[in-house]
């Protein structure tokens, strides 16, 4: 039968556990010959190899610094929908591996030796190597440069902004040497250069000269007065807000 409006329904007898007297429950004993401790994240006590070490430590004192304008300008790398562009268009420009040079030599020799004349045409490719990415931008035959973002030593390209700037060419910076070094068949390449491009592709190259400029050219003079680094600890952070709260009590009771 429902229970009457306006009358509460009786409440369920909660069900008493039945222990045996049998089994005792005893809490684990983790003392030296007693039960085997839960496992846990042990990462942090790890000794690391000593490269990793000195990865990490060289990362966090680079936080911990102030970082001069000059070297804090190669954190503000391109975004990652145009770098994206930048790259399918360089990857257009491939300049041939030993193989495909290989085999147009084979064929000019043997075209040369049937006594044939052989049309010599310059193909458009990317240009690298510091030295001769420096002499292009010099003589402004450079339309674009692209700068790796964690060259070793930072002094090697370091000055190429300020270079670019001067000559009125435009310059971006992008994440990974080595993304630059596998466009040009390289381990890793610091610089990469642009000095003409095909018709077809001249509107494509237009719009991405246009959204670098905006991001790099025309910001040099903001980015050249921002300092980097700086960043505290974790356990720093906490101490300062500590004392800025002690602070802002004084303050209030003074007030008051």
């Amino acid at each position: 039968m429902a229970p009457k409006k306006g009358v509460k329904a009786p409440a369920a007898k909660k069900k008493e556990k039945v222990t045996n007297p049998l089994f005792e429950k005893r809490p684990k004993q983790f003392g030296i010959g007693g039960a085997l401790p839960p496992k846990k994240d042990l990462s942090r006590f790890v000794k690391w190899p000593k490269v990793v070490r000195i990865q990490r430590q060289k990362r966090i004192l680079k936080q911990r610094l102030k970082v001069p304008p000059t070297l804090n300008q190669f954190t503000k790398t391109l975004d990652k929908n145009l770098a994206t562009n930048l790259f399918k268009m360089l990857l257009k420009y491939r300049p041939e591996d030993r193989a495909a040079k290989k085999e147009r030599l084979l064929k000019r020799a043997q075209a040369e030796a049937e006594g044939k004349t052989v049309e010599i045409k310059k193909p458009i490719v990317v240009k690298y190597g510091l030295n001769h990415v420096t002499y292009l931008i010099e003589q402004n035959k450079a339309q674009l440069v692209v700068i790796a973002h964690d060259v070793d030593p930072i002094e090697l390209v370091v000055w190429l902004p300020a270079l670019c700037r001067k000559m009125e060419v435009p310059y971006c910076i992008v994440k990974g040497k080595s993304r630059l070094g596998q466009i040009v068949h390289k381990k890793n390449a610091s610089v990469l250069c642009l000095t003409s491009v095909k018709n077809e592709d001249k509107l494509e190259f237009s719009k991405i000269l246009e959204a670098i400029k905006m991001n790099f050219n025309d910001k040099y003079d903001e980015m050249r007065k921002k300092w980097g680094g700086g960043i505290m600890g974790s356990k720093s952070q906490a101490k300062e807000k500590a004392k800025a709260k002690v602070l802002q009590k004084e303050l209030a009771q003074r007030m008051s």
